[in-house]
């Protein structure tokens, strides 16, 4: 679990779209009122049918009053820094501290090409990226000598620094390739990913690259922003993709990239006002409960050691995804309609698992809030209803814990042999799965011991609450894992489940 401390944000990637100029301003203004953090803007100014995009920013900061504002992200090579140091601290001022600065090393290098722009190699780019950054700061630091810098893609012979940004802008960089993120560790205050181009099974990989550059350089990886871009549907079903389904699932798993790989930033591209309304006062507010949750649980368990009830650190520690083996899968919508449908029992079977988890979530919310009036009241018959509301929830999570250890049983002993028999190579999976299930066997040991202490001491329900959260954070995450690894081969391999 990372937990890098930083205050979580929520924001909107708005298409800079001239043709719908009047939605853009609206959608900001929306933003700015029901209470997210941040508007990004894609600067891509060979398009001719987008709005540049440093004019569309300085129009929604005067539209708006509170949220921030910054290029998702600059196209460096049609942007010179020295000018872009001016544009980017002038607005800064101008909008009371409310900037920050994305910035790319460039790509689409033909459309940049058509503009009069450089044609870099990959390798130039990272060099002249990491030229500019020397440049922005330099002309952000006060001082009464003019500055020169002499590089390869940048110079600077004498200018004068300022204007001065009223706050410490951000510098927050593109990166996904080994040395961006190695610059970005060792130099950048943010990065940048998206999920189209990053998906979330591979920012574990990305980060390491991210943090070991940070630690070599002598800096704290904590310190550097995650900042994701992110795209998703809202139905009434939770689908098979990343952020496809109803809020709660958005949440859950925005929870786990906030402190699995420490996201910071989350900010969801978005085009109609609905979503970005459900994104706002849904979405963001379930995220920050549950983080700052397992945040305060975390320190806690690190102030006073272990209770005889948390075990969150292991068992997180053995679903991290980075070390989840992962196989290439084909499209299963080739498959027959049969054999699809064969694949899909897996997730029906999930499905009433995470029913099951919900109801035991709601007796707990019904215990608790018993417990209050128990307190308030101090009445015998309060005091008796609270107690059959304790045994009630005990019955319903012992019930759960021989329903679960049944299914992880059966997939123990006879889907997994089969499918490792059927593909040799889900050999790997199927392994990491059977570990899966021997962590969560445990966490459903501690969840009855922690019952039994509360049926003995009323006041010892957030040991089971404790114990509930860490279930659901570590049970969803194995069976969406298990979800996407597997089924997939048992439909191809026509498998009986």
């Amino acid at each position: 679990m990372a937990d890098f401390g930083h205050e979580l944000w929520f924001g909107a990637f708005l298409t800079p779209d001239a043709a719908g100029h009047h939605r853009i301003v609206r959608q900001a203004v929306l933003a700015d009122e029901i209470g997210l953090d941040i508007i990004g803007i894609q600067d891509h100014p060979y398009l001719p049918a987008f709005l540049d995009t440093w004019t569309l920013l300085s129009t929604l900061a005067g539209r708006t009053e509170r949220v921030r504002l910054f290029p998702d992200v600059v196209n460096l090579p049609l942007r010179p820094p020295a000018v872009l140091a001016r544009a980017a601290a002038s607005l800064d001022i101008l909008s009371g501290g409310r900037v920050e600065l994305g910035l790319g090393s460039g790509a689409f290098w033909d459309g940049i090409a058509a503009m009069g722009g450089p044609r870099r190699s990959p390798g130039e780019a990272v060099d002249a990226l990491e030229e500019a950054i020397a440049v922005l700061r330099a002309l952000w630091t006060p001082g009464g000598e003019g500055v020169r810098l002499d590089g390869r893609h940048y110079r600077l012979e004498g200018a004068r620094p300022g204007p001065f940004p009223p706050h410490p802008i951000g510098l927050w960089l593109g990166a996904y390739k080994r040395r961006m993120l190695e610059l970005t560790g060792r130099l950048g205050d943010g990065w940048v990913p998206s999920s189209g181009y990053a998906a979330p099974g591979e920012l574990g990989a990305m980060s390491a690259i991210l943090d070991a550059a940070a630690e070599r350089a002598g800096r704290d990886p904590a310190g550097i922003r995650r900042v994701y871009n992110v795209e998703g549907r809202f139905s009434g079903v939770a689908g098979k993709g990343f952020l496809d389904g109803p809020p709660a699932l958005w949440a859950e798993q925005l929870t786990e990239l906030a402190l699995r790989h420490g996201m910071s930033v989350f900010v969801l591209s978005v085009d109609d006002d609905r979503d970005l309304k459900v994104f706002a006062e849904e979405v963001a507010p379930a995220v920050r409960e549950a983080v700052s949750r397992e945040r305060a649980r975390g320190r806690r368990e690190d102030a006073e050691g272990p209770n005889g009830f948390a075990k969150a650190t292991p068992a997180r520690a053995v679903l991290d995804e980075a070390t989840r083996p992962r196989l290439p899968k084909r499209d299963i919508a080739a498959l027959p309609p049969r054999q699809q449908a064969n694949g899909r029992r897996l997730v029906l079977i999930h499905d009433h698992l995470r029913q099951e988890l919900t109801q035991i979530r709601d007796a707990l919310e019904q215990v608790a809030a018993g417990r209050s009036d128990a307190a308030a009241l101090r009445s015998m018959i309060n005091e008796l209803t609270m107690r059959q509301n304790y045994w009630t929830l005990g019955t319903f999570c012992a019930s759960y814990c021989r329903l679960l250890t049944t299914h992880h049983t059966i997939e123990d002993e006879h889907m997994f042999p089969m499918l490792a028999a059927a593909q040799e190579s889900l050999a790997p999976v199927v392994t990491r799965l059977e570990q899966e299930h021997e962590v969560i066997a445990g966490v459903l040991t501690e969840l009855d011991a922690a019952l039994v202490a509360m049926i003995e001491d009323p006041d010892r329900l957030d040991g089971v609450r404790d114990q509930v959260d860490l279930l659901s954070d570590v049970l969803l995450s194995h069976l969406r894992y298990e979800e996407e690894e597997l089924v997939e081969p048992i439909a191809r391999l026509n498998l009986d489940i």
